[in-house]
């Protein structure tokens, strides 16, 4: 519940409060004749008629019962808006959206099954003329062997191409291991693909990947294409409900990008042997 619900319901109650306070005040305590000091009404023609003796040993007792009237009203009412604010604040929390909810749910349960339950196994390797490209003459030399890569990695990668694939967008594997000597040619060539040099990037560690999706058998590298782009659009979204992180993010985008999150030295550190 919210702060500002929470004085939606307790300012109209304070006013419910204040109000029985100003009733008993006003009809008990400032009553004409029982305020203290306030004096009897008499007349000059029976004073002793007027006044009598026995009337007056009844006062304080009545005096008394007034003022505990005036108190226990206001208690009451305090009790009952005390009471209806608990009892608004428990019930506030079963009130939850469930169009969404339940969805994150299954979903994060999907994918911590897959992650716990069964491996998946990658998908068989595609020709080498799919990777030829004049755009990305380098990728006909990259490495694509699955068995170079951590297997926590590997497994969060094949469910993000998993649900890629019931979305409509077929991915391919463009490079997942990469040398320290290619890492470095890459950050320093003319096309520059990298700003990382070597043993900087997760690439060298089996940590990182580079996918893209495929159409008609064809990889289709250029975001610039309509279609493409929402494919790692799509990327971006299936990889980080994983955990992964999207190079889409990056100040220098490489849409096509996923790598385990964390830094280097943490995760080859818990690496196993």
């Amino acid at each position: 519940m919210s702060q500002s619900s929470v004085w939606w319901v307790f300012l109209p109650m304070l006013g419910v409060l204040l109000s029985l306070g100003w009733v008993g005040w006003r009809f008990f305590y400032a009553a004409p004749g029982v305020r203290q000091g306030t004096p009897v009404p008499t007349t000059h023609a029976a004073p002793r008629l007027e006044r009598p003796k026995r009337e007056w040993p009844k006062l304080p007792k009545l005096q008394l019962r007034l003022r505990w009237r005036m108190l226990l009203w206001p208690l009451v009412g305090l009790l009952i808006i005390g009471s209806s604010i608990v009892i608004t604040l428990r019930l506030a929390g079963y009130h939850v959206l469930g169009p969404f909810a339940p969805q994150t749910y299954e979903r994060g349960q999907h994918i911590q099954m897959a992650l716990e339950g069964e491996k998946l196994v990658p998908p068989p390797p595609l020709p080498p003329s799919v990777f030829i490209s004049a755009e990305r003459p380098s990728l006909a030399s990259a490495d694509r062997d699955w068995s170079k890569l951590d297997p926590r990695f590997t497994q969060a990668v094949l469910i993000v191409m998993a649900r890629m694939q019931e979305r409509g967008y077929p991915l391919a594997l463009l490079e997942g291991y990469r040398s320290p000597e290619r890492q470095d040619a890459l950050a320093n060539g003319e096309q520059h693909v990298t700003n990382a040099t070597a043993f900087r990037s997760k690439h060298q560690f089996g940590l990182a990947a580079d996918l893209a999706p495929m159409r008609d058998g064809r990889i289709v590298l250029s975001e610039r294409d309509s279609w493409a782009w929402e494919a790692y659009q799509a990327l971006g979204e299936e990889s980080e409900a994983v955990g992964l992180t999207w190079g889409g993010r990056w100040s220098f985008k490489d849409y096509g990008h996923v790598e385990m999150k964390g830094s280097i030295a943490s995760l080859t550190k818990a690496q196993p042997q």
